[in-house]
């Protein structure tokens, strides 16, 4: 299996260590969030991973090219002209998993013990078109699912936006993890140019599948802060 690593952000909240490098080289106990993010893959048996770079580009081709790719084959897709966030992203690189019927898509930026093994079984499983890694944990937006935990909406707590998919009378709120199961018809997304993969689930969420994978009381800390990735030292070797 294959996986697509999201690095292509320009990391403001890391401020000010990414005005002058990549938030995907912030480290953790001496190993870089990409390092770190590539050996939980591993720890999966995924080998084969595409990173998507914008920002600060060159250091991490370099610090892939230094490292040998931290014992991984390593791709790289190139956003310099445009970062086109995680849809775009993903769509940019649709020809590499050509061939596979389901590959792992996760965010540099998120450390967790969620057993990503489960979770793919799980996915293969249902025949979902997606599924998405979520948790009970206070944030602004939400993924909205029904008691089957099919996606049928999003919120946003701060501005009172809310988007529906389908119906759904008791929605439950559940924060996105940024790690996710995909089968290749996702890359059929009716988008162009830069673009949330959160508008990809809700579009196909209308017609298809999208299931919510809970894993509530896993270890997980979005390293967006400074002050996160000092907890992440604590936590993660």
């Amino acid at each position: 299996m294959k996986a697509m690593i999201f690095a292509a952000g320009l990391g403001t909240r890391l401020k000010p260590f990414t005005d002058h490098h990549p938030k995907a080289l912030a480290e953790v106990n001496g190993k870089t969030l990409l390092e770190h993010t590539i050996k939980y893959l591993q720890r999966y048996g995924i080998e084969d991973v595409i990173v998507n770079v914008h920002h600060f580009a060159e250091q991490i081709e370099r610090a892939v090219a230094e490292n040998d790719g931290f014992g991984s084959w390593v791709t790289i897709s190139d956003e310099r002209e445009a970062v086109l966030e995680t849809g775009g992203g993903l769509q940019k690189a649709a020809g590499y998993f050509e061939g596979e019927e389901n590959f792992v898509v996760i965010n540099v930026d998120v450390l967790t013990n969620l057993d990503l093994g489960k979770m793919i079984a799980t996915h293969e499983q249902s025949g979902s078109l997606a599924t998405l890694a979520v948790m009970n944990r206070a944030t602004s937006r939400y993924l909205l699912f029904n008691d089957e935990m099919e996606l049928c909406g999003w919120t946003n707590d701060k501005t009172g936006e809310v988007k529906m998919a389908r119906a759904a009378q008791h929605p439950k709120p559940f924060a996105f993890s940024g790690v996710q199961v995909l089968s290749k018809n996702i890359l059929n997304m009716p988008f162009s140019g830069k673009f949330s993969m959160i508008d990809v689930f809700l579009h196909f969420a209308r017609t298809e599948i999208i299931k919510g994978f809970d894993h509530s009381g896993n270890v997980f800390i979005d390293v967006g802060k400074p002050e996160s990735l000092e907890k992440a030292g604590y936590l993660f070797e």
